[in-house]
């Protein structure tokens, strides 16, 4: 039998966030592999895991996709996080997850659930969620306009991602683009020590003065 592979859910902020389970599956595990091993080692030091990291993201080549498939070939059991939330969503893990189904659908894939911004947003949002759209980041230039006539078409509760680099572009292009009566809940740093989460409408954005830094989910209800 090939070994495991377990996608696990860290921290999105605060750090008393990740499971029991979590922890003790880092402690066991013989290789982790991360978005960014710097991130994932801050984490690894607070709850003093010492298993070894292997950095897997966005730009690995295949070769790094192989080499992970020959170490799990070797019954070795893996971990696999992402700098904050659950590796998969808005993250390259699922490349390598369909990767390893589609080579050896034996490979035991095993999910340690927690934190994930999309969730935490929506949950306090007050909006709908039993049907919802989620659209991960708008693409920084090409397909943006596409993105937000998609938010605009949507019958359902959308969410999204955006970072402080764009979000007051972000902001103005809702303004342009959706409806002044469309509700939004934008939320803020979520779980960490200056979250913050404002609540109107698109028409109202101009008056709310979000402030511009940190990691956003935004929100809309077309309900």
């Amino acid at each position: 039998m090939p070994g495991t592979l377990s996608i696990i859910a860290t921290p999105i902020g605060n750090l008393g966030d990740i499971t029991f389970r979590a922890i003790e599956t880092l402690k066991t595990v013989d290789m982790i592999l991360c978005e960014d091993t710097r991130v994932t080692k801050k984490l690894l030091a607070h709850f003093e895991i010492a298993t070894p990291t292997m950095s897997y993201h966005h730009h690995s080549a295949e070769a790094k996709i192989r080499e992970i498939f020959a170490l799990l070939q070797e019954e070795k059991h893996l971990a696999l996080v992402s700098d904050a939330g659950t590796p998969g969503i808005s993250d390259p893990g699922n490349i390598l997850i369909n990767y390893l189904v589609q080579e050896d659908p034996t490979i035991p894939i095993t999910c340690i659930p927690g934190p994930s911004a999309v969730i935490a947003a929506l949950s306090i949002s007050g909006f709908r969620t039993d049907k919802f759209l989620f659209l991960g980041f708008p693409p920084h230039k090409k397909g943006r306009q596409t993105f937000f006539q998609e938010v605009s078409a949507s019958s359902h509760t959308v969410v999204f991602y955006e970072s402080c680099h764009r979000i007051e572009k972000c902001l103005s292009e809702l303004i342009a683009t959706q409806s002044p009566d469309l509700r939004i809940c934008i939320c803020r740093e979520l779980t960490k020590k200056f979250e913050q989460v404002y609540r109107g409408t698109v028409g109202g954005l101009v008056n709310m003065r979000v402030n511009p830094k940190g990691e956003f989910v935004i929100i809309l209800s077309h309900s």
